[in-house]
């Protein structure tokens, strides 16, 4: 009896699954739409994309080395995994998936939303989704958002400026960017704490950051509207001195991100792009010295170099023809040494220590910072060729020099 009953309740539970399956799979279109949804909503358009897995980015050593090559998951093995199979859209069933001609045939690109292979892995319908909903298979966020971003970017074979920038301004912001390093508001509040600009009491706000040994360290924070005020007064002052330096020689910073003010330093903001372009055009190492570069007539002391590209004069000025240490892109690509544009002399002392203190960026998160700045037209040929293209950069294994 018991096993009537057990055979019964069986049969009655295999009766009510099979009638679900077929409510799923056999609908008019749009009836259970409402049972799954596969849309994504606002794809994130920082995360990088490409057709291909493997990138060799354009300016790579001539051995290719570590920082040199992108990798990721890309478009062609999301479509060759989830769709492309022999027995699917890799074989008899068409329209075939398997190649760049074949898929870029379903997109318009620079319109996910008007491209047929888009529509098909986010739409909510079970008789158009794909792969299709009794697979029991779904692409997930990251994948769909990868096709998302590389259609919107153009879809091209090859990926350029438009895929490497968001990705890469997006690392460096987030990585770099944490209130206890490179941040605006932890400099601006360091700068308060000097006295070096006139702060309310509601201007700064304390933050304290546990060092992985335990250890705390507390930071002051300029807050808003100030920090902006402060901040984009300061980069204004930086452009218009080195402009011209003779006839801007008022506007020569003052403002200090190293030790002679206080015992401890603090590191030049990257909170946005324009920080970013700036921090590349005006490298730090320039703009900030360790010791007064110059003394006005009233007694105040700057800590700023006259010329941010190195002196051309170095036996005149042997302290202003100092290389430039490090720059945006050596801090973070430890196969490469910076050069300055006027001496020519490659300073070998740095080892991207932004990259690994910092952010802790994988290599080819490297080599993708590495491809955005050299593509980038907003950082200027000088900073990456040098005034007359011989190169400011060479790369320590090979002696390679980058070159236009």
């Amino acid at each position: 009896m018991d096993n009537y009953r057990f055979k019964k309740a069986f049969t009655t539970s295999a009766l009510i699954l099979a009638v679900i399956v077929m409510a799923v799979q056999c609908t008019k279109e749009g009836v259970n739409a409402p049972l799954i949804s596969r849309n994504v909503v606002n794809p994130d358009s920082t995360v990088y994309a490409s057709f291909y897995d493997t990138v060799w980015i354009d300016k790579r050593d001539i051995t290719v080395d570590v920082n040199d090559v992108i990798m990721t998951n890309g478009v062609l093995s999301i479509i060759n995994t989830n769709c492309a199979s022999p027995a699917c859209h890799g074989g008899g069933i068409k329209p075939r998936l398997t190649n760049y001609a074949e898929i870029k045939a379903l997109v318009t690109p620079g319109n996910p939303e008007a491209s047929k292979l888009y529509q098909l892995v986010t739409t909510s319908d079970v008789v158009k989704a794909m792969p299709p909903v009794n697979y029991g298979v779904d692409l997930s966020t990251s994948d769909k958002t990868k096709i998302y971003n590389w259609i919107k970017n153009g879809a091209n074979e090859r990926p350029g400026l438009v895929d490497f920038r968001p990705a890469a301004v997006s690392l460096l912001v987030n990585g770099c960017g944490s209130a206890n390093c490179h941040n605006q508001a932890t400099v601006g509040g360091a700068w308060a704490r000097r006295n070096l600009i006139p702060v309310a009491p509601g201007d700064t706000v304390n933050f304290t950051f546990t060092e992985p040994s335990g250890a705390f360290r507390n930071f002051a924070q300029l807050k808003e509207p100030k920090l902006s005020q402060v901040w984009n007064a300061y980069k204004d002052s930086v452009r218009k001195f080195y402009a011209d330096t003779v006839a801007n020689a008022s506007f020569r910073p003052y403002k200090t991100f190293n030790t002679p003010i206080v015992a401890s330093n603090v590191r030049g903001p990257l909170n946005s792009y324009d920080d970013l372009i700036f921090d590349a055009i005006y490298p730090k190492a320039r703009r900030s010295s360790g010791s007064a570069q110059h003394t006005n007539a009233s007694g105040v002391r700057f800590y700023v170099f006259s010329d941010h590209l190195g002196a051309s004069t170095p036996a005149a000025s042997p302290s202003n023809a100092r290389n430039p240490t490090s720059s945006l892109i050596s801090r973070i690509d430890s196969t490469i040494v910076v050069a300055s544009p006027r001496t020519k002399a490659f300073n070998f002392d740095h080892h991207g220590d932004m990259a690994y203190q910092d952010g802790g960026f994988s290599k080819a998160e490297i080599a993708l910072v590495k491809a955005w700045y050299f593509a980038d037209p907003n950082i200027p040929d000088i900073w990456k060729y040098g005034l007359d293209g011989t190169g400011v950069y060479r790369y320590r294994k090979s002696g390679n020099i980058i070159r236009k």
